[in-house]
């Protein structure tokens, strides 16, 4: 007489996944029994806030299309603000046999690098100069350094 071709590991595996199978059937059909009913269509109120009731039609505000503005606002002339782009620091180190230096900036006390092709004036430590800034390959770089 010849063997079954399943052997008592899949019997029982087979048996797991049905059981398995069943289980999940029941919960399924359990949370379809609790279900309560929920709010099934949602309003936006004046405020933007979202609440199960219609909002007052008293409160409606009507806008012009004419009057959305898409992208940044236009400034007034009286808005601008002059911007200098001198500013002053004072020489923190500068080694004049190789050409370079740091300047830390009066206002916000960064450390900025200096080069001897930006420099006006001669400078040493200690000096109190005026520069601008300019993107270099690892930062921002003060040029046009003079004294003052």
């Amino acid at each position: 007489m010849a063997k079954s071709q399943q052997t008592y590991s899949k019997k029982e595996k087979e048996k797991a996944k049905q059981k398995k199978r069943e289980e999940k059937q029941k919960k399924k059909e359990a949370r379809k029994a609790e279900k309560t009913p929920g709010i099934d269509f949602v309003y936006v109120d004046y405020n933007g806030n979202l609440v199960d009731t219609p909002p007052d039609p008293s409160m409606k505000v009507e806008i012009e299309a004419e009057d959305i503005v898409l992208g940044i606002p236009p400034k007034e002339e009286g808005e601008r603000e002059a911007f200098d782009p001198v500013r002053k620091g004072k020489v923190s180190f500068y080694d004049s046999s190789k050409g370079f230096g740091f300047i830390i900036d009066n206002e916000n006390n960064e450390k900025y690098f200096t080069h001897v092709s930006g420099i006006i004036d001669e400078i040493t430590e200690n000096d109190n100069v005026s520069f601008e800034l300019e993107k270099g390959q690892r930062g921002m770089n003060a040029v046009k350094v003079k004294k003052v």
